[in-house]
C-alpha cells in the first residue's frame, strides 16, 4: 500500500491514472487436515512515470568538431527575472566513424 500511495503523490507520473493492488492467499493444510498454513503475496501494479523531453542542438564546437547540446531557455550566462543566470549547457562531443 505505501508504494501506492507513494506513486500516487509522485508528480512524475499521471494523477488520475489507476493503480492496483493484487493479494493472493494460499492456505497449505497438514496431512491431518488439522493446521492450516496461510501465506498471504501482495503485489503492485503502479502508475508509469511520465517521460521526459528535451530538444536537442547539433553543432560545431569551433574547430570543426560535432556536438550536440541540449537546448536552455535562454541564452547562457544571462539574467533571469529572479536574479539567477542561465547555465551553460553539457556539450557531447560526436564521434565520427568512417
Amino acid at each position: 500500500m505505501d508504494k501506492v500511495i507513494q506513486n500516487i503523490f509522485d508528480p512524475n507520473t499521471k494523477a488520475t491514472a489507476k493503480r492496483k493492488i493484487t493479494l493472493t492467499i494460499e492456505l497449505t493444510p497438514d496431512d491431518e487436515r488439522h493446521t492450516i498454513g496461510v501465506s498471504v503475496t501482495a503485489k503492485s501494479t503502479l502508475a508509469a512515470t511520465n517521460p521526459v523531453a528535451t530538444a536537442l542542438y547539433v553543432t560545431s564546437d569551433g574547430n570543426g568538431e560535432l556536438v550536440v547540446a541540449e537546448m536552455v531557455p535562454q541564452v547562457p550566462g544571462q539574467m533571469n527575472m529572479d536574479g539567477t543566470q542561465q547555465e551553460a549547457p553539457k556539450l557531447l562531443k560526436l564521434v565520427q566513424h568512417g
